[in-house]
C-alpha cells in the first residue's frame, strides 16, 4: 500500500489539505497528516512533520503556502519520498528552483487528480 504526506493537512473540510486526506485514504493509501498546529486530522494521528514520520513515504504532497514550503524542502529530502507534489497555490519559482537544487523532481500538479479523484 503506497504511503503519502500530506503536507498542510487541516482538519478544516473546506481546505485542499483535509480533502487530500480525504481522498487519499479513499485510495486506499497509508496517509500521513503533517501539520504541526494539531494532533489529529480527520481522525488520523497529525504529525508535526514529515520528518516525525517513522517509516519510509512514497509520496509527499504540498498544500502550503510557497514561503512555507521552501523552508521544508530539507526536510522532504531527508525523507527520501518517491514524489513531490506541489499543489497549485503551493507552487512559485522560488520554491521550484530549490526543490531542483536539492535534487527533488517537483511534480506541480494537483496530487488529487492524480489519484484519480476531483477535488471538491
Amino acid at each position: 500500500m503506497p504511503s503519502v504526506a500530506v503536507i498542510g493537512a487541516s482538519n478544516a473540510s473546506s481546505k485542499f489539505g483535509y480533502k487530500a486526506v480525504a481522498a487519499y485514504r479513499r485510495q486506499g493509501w497509508t496517509v500521513y497528516p503533517v501539520n504541526p498546529h494539531e494532533t489529529t486530522i480527520a481522525g488520523l494521528p497529525a504529525f508535526a512533520s514529515i520528518g516525525d514520520i517513522p517509516g519510509p513515504v512514497d509520496r509527499a504532497s504540498l498544500y502550503v503556502p510557497p514561503e512555507v514550503g521552501v523552508g521544508l524542502l530539507p526536510g522532504i529530502k531527508a525523507k527520501a519520498v518517491g514524489e513531490l507534489f506541489v499543489n497549485p497555490g503551493a507552487e512559485s519559482d522560488a520554491l521550484v528552483a530549490e526543490a531542483e537544487r536539492l535534487g527533488l523532481e517537483p511534480i506541480l500538479a494537483c496530487s488529487i487528480i492524480d489519484i484519480g479523484e476531483t477535488p471538491r
